[in-house]
């Protein structure tokens, strides 16, 4: 039982700690002054002050507390599982959310970079945004399908 709970924190925090170094490294860049633009994809540097398509701006520096509460719920729900197949795609979630709050800390607002506007406008994103949305399919993908969960 104990080794189970050792794997499973081990995995959450090193997935965690993984993804925050990648996703600061990239902000770094952008806000030092790298851009890159093409037709489909600019990779410019962009202070979000809300979360995504700028919802919830107007809770100005409540926003930060409000999600680290609910980001420390969520590790707490997460330990508390003892599930290790959820460790993964939760350290890719709370290093992408933990990177984020960290940006309105110290940016006064989430550093989004990616801009897409091939065909269509579509929102400013990071890196961390895409390991959140990739932590959410899978999570669906384990809750739709338990068996993938080895017990």
């Amino acid at each position: 039982m104990l080794n189970k709970k050792i794997r499973l924190v081990t995995i959450l925090i090193l997935t965690l700690i993984g993804v925050f170094i990648i996703d600061q490294n990239i902000k770094t860049l952008f806000v030092e002054g790298w851009r890159y633009y093409t037709d489909c994809v600019d990779l410019i540097l962009v202070y979000n002050k809300g979360v995504a398509f700028s919802m919830f701006a107007f809770l100005d520096g409540w926003l930060k507390y409000i999600q680290l509460v609910l980001i420390l719920g969520i590790l707490a729900y997460i330990i508390y599982l003892r599930e290790v197949c959820y460790a993964f795609p939760a350290g890719l979630m709370l290093g992408g959310a933990f990177s984020n709050i960290y940006d309105r800390f110290t940016h006064e607002g989430v550093v989004d970079m990616v801009y897409w506007h091939c065909g269509f406008n579509f929102a400013i994103f990071n890196f961390a945004d895409v390991m959140i949305d990739v932590a959410v399919v899978w999570f669906l993908v384990l809750n739709f399908k338990p068996k993938l969960c080895k017990k």
